[in-house]
């Protein structure tokens, strides 16, 4: 099947199952292809923040993995995702949230990778940076990152709920301002040497609220790298806030992926 009806394939896949999630499978069909799962977080960040897909996922039969990004180099998180596929055993989903697009972006070329699903994420090509992508559609001005003297930035705290969880609410938007992974600022002028985009199916989750990375950003990023787009009103944390919205989009990339 060409690219082109495989989007349209999926894009229907993905609409009949959104809103009937909640139906979980216990055991996926023994002709399902794509069985394993990675979820890779992004900045300010640990992957604690994926628990809600992981339950779904897991309850659906994948198998779900959580990376951990040390948020030190773009070469230490791609790292890290890599010895995560390593250890899947069989075609798999690589997801990625916000800065974790440009992660799955050079990661995915692994042999395992069948699909990609870009969360709220960017997906630069090759020779681009994270922080490029702003060059034309700037981040919100409710989203302020402070950097340090040693070069690690922290989302500010007194804009962190407007700007990165709009729709948490007052106590979790607190555990996650307070419990906020630093990042070596450096990897935002990183450029990427693959573009795994080109060659893996691709899905986007679009946050329509999103307040640290501009709706009309994710839209064109998704328009560029040709992926299924899905619309959820959340925040940038929408896979926090809308689990079985973003699960959902993931099990259809999944049953979409290696489709012929």
């Amino acid at each position: 099947m060409s690219r082109k009806i495989r989007t349209i394939a999926a894009a229907a896949a993905v609409a009949a199952s959104i809103g009937t999630g909640a139906q979980a499978q216990t055991a996926l069909p023994p002709e399902q292809a794509v069985k394993s799962v990675v979820l890779v977080h992004g900045a300010f960040a640990d992957g604690s923040g994926w628990r809600g897909v992981y339950d779904i996922l897991t309850a659906r039969g994948y198998r779900v993995t959580i990376v951990q990004n040390p948020l030190t180099s773009l070469e230490d998180d791609v790292a890290a995702t890599s010895r995560a596929l390593a250890r899947q055993d069989g075609p798999t989903v690589l997801v990625g949230h916000s800065y974790g697009g440009t992660v799955i972006t050079e990661a995915g070329i692994h042999p395992n990778v069948a699909g990609l699903v870009y969360v709220s994420a960017l997906a630069p090509d090759v020779g681009e940076t994270t922080g490029g992508q702003f060059a034309d559609i700037p981040a919100p001005p409710e989203f302020v990152i402070e950097t340090g003297e040693d070069g690690f930035g922290f989302v500010n705290l007194e804009k962190f709920r407007i700007g990165f969880a709009g729709d948490t609410t007052q106590a979790d938007a607190a555990f996650l301002r307070d419990s906020q992974v630093p990042i070596n600022m450096d990897i935002f002028g990183t450029p990427v040497s693959h573009a795994a985009w080109k060659d893996k199916p691709s899905w986007a989750v679009i946050a329509t609220e999103d307040k640290a990375i501009d709706p009309a950003l994710l839209r064109h990023t998704a328009e560029r790298i040709g992926a299924v787009q899905v619309d959820v009103a959340a925040s940038h944390v929408v896979f926090l806030t809308q689990p079985e919205a973003v699960a959902d989009v993931i099990d259809a990339a999944a049953k979409e992926a290696l489709a012929d």
